[in-house]
Parts: C-alpha cells; structure tokens; sequence
C-alpha cells in the first residue's frame, strides 16, 4: 500500500471515520470505515472494510470514564498495524465552526488550535469534540500532519446583507451573524453536479441535505449564494429532534412562562423538537413513514411543507430556480419525500418522474420527467471523500 489518510469526525457520543488508500494517479479508494459509538456510556469500536464487512470490533466496559486519547489509541494503532501498513500520510478533521477567518482547509498547528478553541461559544455541542480529537491525535501522534476542515467555509463568500442578522451592531463585531453549515456535504455536491450536469451546475441550484441535522443551500454557478441554517445548526428546516427556525418569543414564552434556564432551551430546541417533537414517536423519517400514527403523518407533513416554503425562498434569493438536487439520508433514500417536495414546487415548474424517484440511489441521477422545467436529482453525498480530498492537496509531498 501506498500512504493512506484518516478522516475523523468527531461528536460528543460518537467519532466516525473512514481510511482511505492514496494509490493511483490522483484517485483514492476506501480502505475501511466505522464509528466509536456511546462514549460516555459504553463505548464500541467497529470497524468495516469496503464492502461493509467487519474488520475489527472492540467494546470497552460500562461505566467507564473515557477521554479521546482512550478511545482513538486503539483505531490508530489498527490502521498502521493491520490496515495501512504504518503508511498513514495524515488525518482530516470535519470542524464545524471556522468563523469569520478560517474558510479553507488548513494545517493544524498550536495557533490554530487557539483560535478554533475561541469559536466554541459559536457552536458549543460541536466544536469542543472537533477540536478534542484534533489534541488527542496530535498527543497520540506527535508528528503527524492534521488538517481542519471547515463546514461554514463552502459560505463564507456569501453577502453581508445575507449573513447579517438585525441585531444592534456590536453583536456582529464578536461574530453573532449568520454562517451557514453543512459546507462540506455542498461543496462535494457541487462538484458531483459539475461532472454528471454541467449545465445545470453552471445555472441557480438548490441542494437539499436532507438528514437528522437538514438544510438547503442556494447555488450559482455552484457557489453558495444562501443557506437556511444561521448563526448555529439549529436555524432553518425542521430536522429529526431540532426546532428549526421558531419565533425567538416562543422562547422568551418559554424562559418566562415555564421557568426554563438556557440549559433547558438548549435541551429543548436541540434535543426534544423536530420530528420527534413533532410526533412523540421518533426522530427516524423510515418509523413515522411507516406509522399510521396521525402524530407521525403531521411530522411529516410539517417537515415536507417548511422543506418546500424554504425552497421557494431560496429561489428569490436566487432570483430563479432552474434545479433542485436532494441528498443526504432522507433526500437519498426517502423517494416519498422526495415526491412530496416536488408536489409542491409543481409551481416552479417541477414535474417527477415516478419511476425514477422510486428506484433505489446507487448514483447520481435525474428523477425529473422529460418536460419538467425544473430539474430535479438525486445525488450522494460524501463528506469524508471532500476532507480527504482537501487532506490531500495540503499534505502532498
């Protein structure tokens, strides 16, 4: 084997990642992939190769405290042992928050370390774990290069008037403004549409990461133009056990009527909203697809409708829509959905092609019929292939 490079994201109960094998002119291959799942619990390392087979497997002890270096020791010493033949280039990280200067990838050092680590405020459930990781491999492995990987950069070219928020101005001078995320997920998007429609790449697109966490983003030309999701990963569409975009007096009702601090409302709007709030069953789109529940039909109905409202938005902001690619869990494997989307936006000209949407998503593909003006495609999303990509071109040589 040649070099291989890591990609790790890290959360607060789980680290993903996937290895992936450099060999070849400019192209790379997945080596292995998997996940540490229930830290803080009972940790579980599986660890599948690239036709999903179990390649190794560990559980650690209920109960037990566990910090990143713990956990992460085991993974790098199976990748450079049994894996990659101690032929590991470097690791890509998935940080959510870069802020206002960081909007490409870039090399770790104490610096920058730094600087992330004064963004937490900005994303407090996410960037802690990002950057948790990042310390715990570079004590682990002291010389070996990492790469932070922003999901606001794919945004950061979008105009003030976009990005500002109508708050007094000195909360835009320490950063409270809008940012967008999911970046990763659309710049790879972006990209996959350049190759297999690169007509409609090069017109006024937009993409629909539709997952647990879910957002749209308006393309031109494939450059981000506007997004739903804001200041933090909470704004925006209806999501699994997110709120979405809700009246800020909802809030203050909340705070003053319920007596809920700031950690019950994060609780809240974080945790207990969304579809599972919605439906008091499941934040799973397949449980409530499959629930004659009325509950989980409203859930649905709710999802689906703010889904579309936010795409007609976007199309002003676009000043025209000429296509709309779905992706992500829900927009890659929930054809129900996706018909349901595109019944109403029959208004902007999208007419779906049945057969289409109803096959399984193997690829990228068109799901609109042959006279829809609206163009409409299914495409896969792989934000770990995009750091691997923005690992590479920085550690290269």
């Amino acid at each position: 084997m040649a070099d291989a490079i890591l990609v790790v994201n890290a959360g607060s109960s789980s680290i993903k990642f996937a290895l992936y094998d450099l060999a070849g002119a400019g192209q790379f291959t997945t080596i292995a992939h998997g996940q540490i799942e229930g830290i803080g619990t009972a940790p579980h390392l599986l660890v599948l190769g690239p036709a999903h087979e179990v390649r190794a497997e560990r559980y650690w002890p209920v109960g037990e405290s566990h910090t990143h270096e713990d956990l992460l020791d085991p993974l790098l010493t199976l990748i450079e042992k049994e894996l990659a033949g101690e032929a590991l280039r470097a690791v890509g990280h998935r940080v959510v928050h870069g802020g206002e200067r960081h909007f490409g990838p870039a090399l770790v050092d104490a610096a920058l370390l730094e600087a992330l680590a004064k963004l937490t405020p900005l994303a407090p459930l996410h960037q802690p774990h990002n950057l948790a990781a990042i310390r715990a491999i570079a004590a682990l492995r002291p010389g070996l290069p990492q790469v932070a990987c922003f999901d606001t950069a794919f945004h950061h070219g979008i105009a003030p008037v976009v990005s500002r928020l109508a708050l007094p101005r000195s909360f835009a001078e320490e950063g409270v403004r809008r940012y967008g995320f999911h970046g990763l997920s659309y710049e790879f998007i972006a990209r996959a549409l350049a190759a297999c429609a690169p007509t409609l790449a090069r017109g006024k697109v937009i993409a629909a990461h539709l997952g647990n966490g879910a957002s749209l983003c308006a393309m031109d030309a494939g450059q981000s133009v506007d997004t739903t999701m804001g200041f933090t990963a909470l704004d925006g569409l209806v999501m699994g056990t997110r709120t979405g975009s809700i009246d800020p007096g909802a809030v203050l009702y909340l705070m003053q009527q319920h007596r809920l601090d700031a950690a019950a409302i994060e609780d809240l709007l974080y945790h207990r909203s969304g579809l599972l709030g919605v439906s008091g069953i499941s934040a799973d789109m397949r449980t409530l697809l499959a629930s004659r529940d009325p509950r989980a039909r409203e859930a649905v109905e709710l999802f689906v409708f703010r889904a579309a409202r936010e795409i007609g938005a976007l199309s002003a902001s676009l000043g025209g829509l000429d296509g709309v690619v779905f992706t992500a869990g829900i927009g890659e494997h929930a054809p129900d959905i996706r018909a349901a989307i595109a019944a109403r936006l029959t208004w902007l000209g999208a007419i779906l092609d049945r057969d289409e949407n109803a096959r399984p998503t193997t690829g990228p593909r068109r799901i609109s019929a042959k006279d829809s003006r609206l163009a409409l495609w299914v495409i896969p999303t792989d934000e770990e292939a995009m750091i691997a990509e923005h690992t590479r071109s920085l550690t290269a040589g």
